[in-house]
């Protein structure tokens, strides 16, 4: 009897949640894990299909391929084909996509996965893409279907390999129109792919490029071509073995300005033959807009060049800078000059926040060094080691 009680009130509860109007329950859904939300398919048979309705997929192919996202619809264990036929029973518009590719080597599932990007772009209006590769595997090549996919929002691309494309003699792209975000990782592409797509990406705002070895191609993309491709840029993150890619040899003075740059966020920031601190003040010097920069020190290159000219930099002023954001602060030479030179340099900046690695030996100088540094505006300087809690006022 007792058991037939529980029985009735778990039916109970699952009658109240079935009552919840399908818009709700789709945002329900959406929030969860696409796995989790296939195994609601268990609880009855109205809800068998409800799950295959929602208009955003989150994919793992490792999930897949150990059944985890199965249920009812008797998938034999295989990588891109069970992905396709979730695709294929999926009943509703997909807006968001999102594929892990973490265990599968890429050589023998080429065609599956441009099934897999055929499909979507032909039966779904794709808002927002997004492909994570792995780093311990052979990068999976991206299909040249991909750049049919029209109407993306956002798009993230991470360990994957774009071979080189001759877009202007592909009839399927016609640029990325409503392109906001886009995010490139570990990337293997050309510099030519890289130039078209951004220069063919109107409505782009924040941009991510972390691209370094990955690069294949033997000519360097130009400071001036890239430049030329960012000029509505808002937000963007880089790193600093740019100098694996980019060009920074020969960098003339007057390069176009980037007049819509507020964020700008370095990681593994180097100071290695001065590559990454150039391409860093370059950017600044081009962008008067600049509201917030934020920077991650690489640890494992403690070495750093002399042969870095701070003169060429003298006409630099920051009028709009408000933050300054440092991670792994090492009291380097560099480091320590490129604190001071936007001090002295920003006339509205009201934040200073400092993550340090030295020894604390070390400390109390550095300290005493920052608080007597000229600055032009009455900035707050705050300060933590990376063993403390809590951020100090100086």
């Amino acid at each position: 009897m007792k058991s037939k009680r529980l029985c009735e009130a778990e039916q109970s509860a699952l009658d109240k949640i079935s009552t919840v109007p399908q818009p709700v329950l789709e945002t329900i859904l959406c929030l969860l894990p696409t796995d989790e939300a296939a195994r609601t398919s268990v609880l009855s048979r109205e809800w068998k299909y409800k799950w295959t309705k929602i208009p955003k997929l989150e994919l793992h192919l490792s999930d897949v391929s150990n059944g985890i996202i199965k249920g009812n619809m008797d998938m034999p264990r295989d990588s891109f084909d069970d992905i396709l036929r979730i695709l294929l029973s999926h009943q509703c518009q997909i807006d968001e996509f999102t594929l892990h590719l973490s265990t599968f080597k890429a050589d023998r599932n080429s065609v599956a996965f441009d099934q897999i990007i055929r499909h979507l772009s032909k039966n779904h209006t794709i808002k927002k893409f997004s492909i994570v590769g792995s780093y311990h595997h052979m990068f999976y090549k991206l299909p040249v279907s991909f750049f049919s996919l029209h109407q993306l929002t956002d798009l993230v691309l991470c360990s994957i390999d774009i071979e080189p494309v001759d877009l202007d003699s592909q009839p399927i792209f016609n640029g990325f129109d409503s392109l906001r975000t886009l995010c490139l990782q570990n990337v293997g592409i050309s510099t030519e792919t890289l130039l078209r797509i951004l220069a063919n990406s109107p409505s782009l705002k924040s941009l991510t490029l972390l691209i370094g070895d990955s690069h294949h191609d033997d000519r360097y993309c130009t400071v001036i071509e890239l430049f030329n491709c960012l000029s509505d840029i808002e937000d963007l993150t880089t790193f600093g073995y740019v100098f694996e890619w980019l060009d920074l040899e020969l960098i003339p003075y007057e390069l176009p300005s980037l007049l819509h740059l507020k964020y700008l966020s370095f990681k593994q920031m180097c100071f290695v033959d001065g590559s990454g601190l150039t391409f860093l003040l370059v950017l600044i010097k081009c962008s008067p807009k600049l509201e917030k920069i934020k920077l991650e020190i690489e640890l494992e290159h403690a070495c750093e060049e002399d042969s870095f000219v701070w003169e060429d930099y003298s006409d630099v002023w920051l009028e709009n800078l408000n933050e300054l954001e440092i991670e792994r602060f090492g009291n380097l030479e560099h480091e320590m000059k490129f604190v001071k030179f936007i001090l002295s340099r920003s006339s509205n900046l009201k934040k200073v926040c400092i993550m340090s690695t030295v020894d604390r030996n070390q400390e109390s100088e550095m300290l005493k060094t920052f608080s007597q540094a000229s600055r032009l505006s009455p900035v707050m300087i705050t300060y933590k080691h990376f063993n403390d809690s809590c951020f100090k006022d100086l």
